[in-house]
């Protein structure tokens, strides 16, 4: 039982339908609630075995999980590059500055209208999508861009169903949003990755750049597995198979980078398992 980040969930789904070919009688349900909603209201009360998180686990996180008798086990499974994404139609927004978009995004006294970030962008009023403050997204999106936990604007579409953010942002040539890259990969044909520039010039989201670094807001992800839920065969095969197949080519199907072999084995080693070749 796997619930979580709505980001990570494309790659589990993946590995879950890869897992049931090789074991028909094992059931894998995956869902989508958001890397905080899926630690507060599943994994930490043991309703699931494992939880999908874009970011870290807090230190409030596992307090809580410690007083409910729950050990989670962080294991690294991929990089992700977080997009900006416009309107195609949205020739002015081709690239934009951290700073412009921590004055797009922050609490206080936000803009109403894209010339209040820059003179030469047009007088329309923005037209903003996110995700959910329950999302690991919002955690990563709002500390990184923002600089400080929680200062995010709250006069935008929040959502923890990035599939809504691809039909808001297609809708109009003044809306933008941000989500995983994965999202962005699927939807290439009818959104446009804004450019970030973190001061050493534009830089577009890419699997290339999200592993190199040089993309502003590239980050790992992570699953949790509850040491405890180990100990169930179905679940250790899962999370080994998982972990096998996070340093091969299916990861960057789904539009994530792979994880390195020296992570895996270290992964492995995680949940008693000696590193040996990658699943095929």
């Amino acid at each position: 039982r796997i619930a979580g980040s709505s980001t990570v969930y494309p790659l589990t789904t993946a590995m879950a339908e890869e897992f049931s070919k090789l074991h028909s009688r094992a059931r894998v349900p995956v869902s989508s609630t958001g890397t905080g909603g899926g630690f507060s209201n599943f994994f930490i009360p043991g309703k699931t075995d494992i939880n999908n998180a874009s970011r870290p686990i807090k230190d409030s996180e596992l307090k809580k999980c410690k007083k409910n008798g729950v050990e989670p086990i962080q294991i690294q499974v991929a990089i992700d590059a977080v997009t900006v994404v416009a309107n195609p139609k949205a020739e002015f927004a081709d690239c934009m500055t951290m700073k412009q978009l921590e004055k797009m995004w922050g609490p206080g006294n936000p803009p109403e209208k894209w010339s209040a970030i820059n003179s030469s962008w047009p007088n329309e009023e923005l037209e903003l999508y996110g995700a959910a403050s329950t999302s690991g997204t919002f955690d990563y999106f709002t500390e990184t861009v923002m600089g400080e936990e929680d200062a995010h604007r709250s006069d935008y579409q929040a959502t923890e169903h990035d599939n809504t953010i691809v039909q808001g942002v297609m809708g109009s040539k003044y809306a933008i949003g941000y989500f995983g890259y994965a999202y962005y990969d699927s939807n290439k044909e009818r959104l446009k990755a804004v450019k970030i520039d973190d001061g050493d010039g534009c830089v577009k989201p890419s699997l290339k750049t999200a592993q190199s670094g040089s993309y502003p807001l590239s980050r790992p992800l992570y699953i949790y597995v509850s040491k405890k839920s180990l100990q169930r065969p179905v679940v250790k095969a899962f999370v080994e198979f998982f972990i096998r197949k996070s340093a091969t080519d299916l990861v960057s199907q789904v539009g994530y980078v792979p994880v390195t072999e020296e992570i895996k084995n270290k992964n492995l080693r995680k949940i008693g398992v000696k590193p040996g070749k990658s699943a095929k």
